[in-house]
């Protein structure tokens, strides 16, 4: 093998990534009532292990876990990141859920001035590498991923034309909507400063009224542990991905 040249070396590393862990999963019942929703286990263990080789995968080093309900026991399992060959932090919410746009305000400082941010009941195969590179590129202050959904998996609540998501609203989905956020952002510390929205949807619409939040188009579908079925779905798939090994 050839040794990397300085600019592989470089793509191949990503900007700090939030994961988002502040959810009860009360959607999941007794599988969450005192276990963290990522915690639970998924094809034999823990589904925060999955997502957290597969970041490791893409080129994550530094990762910040914005945990709230349970978040010890998060940590407790985690630790330091060491056995996943990753950095990893923590940012506590507090008792209370505060809202996932105050939780990454929260976790600035850990955060730098651009991270990319996913979510802690999801499994996402984008190329995140790809879509940091985009963010970079475009010169917008976040970015989001989006999949064409066309109503296939939920309400589709993205308008996306040439790299630029145009509209966004997930409570009252825009009409010409064909996309879903698929689940893997980017932003500039800075929008967390001049826009005070508690949630990342509503900071996302802001940003999308503007013309100033890029788009990055999916093809992988994504998997996420929420409800009963789509934690069936993710746990069936990814024992597929362990056979196929």
């Amino acid at each position: 093998m050839h040794a990397r040249s300085e600019a592989e070396t470089e793509r191949a590393a990503l900007l700090p990534v939030a994961v988002l862990l502040g959810g009860r999963g009360t959607r999941l019942g007794d599988l969450a009532r005192d276990t963290p929703k990522a915690l639970v286990p998924v094809a034999g263990e823990p589904f925060l292990f999955h997502q957290l080789r597969l970041l490791a995968s893409h080129g994550a080093r530094r990762v910040v876990l914005c945990v709230g309900h349970l978040g010890e026991q998060i940590a407790d399992a985690v630790s330091s990141g060491a056995q996943f060959g990753l950095d990893v932090e923590y940012a506590f919410d507090g008792p209370e859920p505060v809202g996932t746009a105050a939780a990454l305000r929260q976790a600035s400082g850990l955060l730098g001035e651009r991270f990319l941010v996913t979510y802690g009941d999801a499994y996402l195969r984008a190329d995140h590498g790809a879509v940091q590179d985009a963010f970079l590129r475009s010169g917008l202050p976040g970015l989001m991923t989006v999949i064409e959904n066309d109503g296939r998996w939920v309400a589709s609540n993205a308008v996306f034309s040439d790299g630029v998501v145009t509209a966004y609203d997930k409570r009252t989905p825009p009409p010409e909507a064909r996309w879903v956020d698929y689940g893997v952002l980017a932003f500039e510390e800075r929008v967390f400063d001049e826009h005070d929205a508690a949630d990342l949807s509503d900071l996302c619409r802001e940003l999308a009224a503007r013309g100033a939040l890029g788009g990055f188009l999916v093809r992988e579908r994504f998997y996420e542990i929420g409800t009963p079925e789509g934690l069936a779905e993710a746990d069936a798939f990814l024992r597929e991905q362990r056979e196929r090994r």
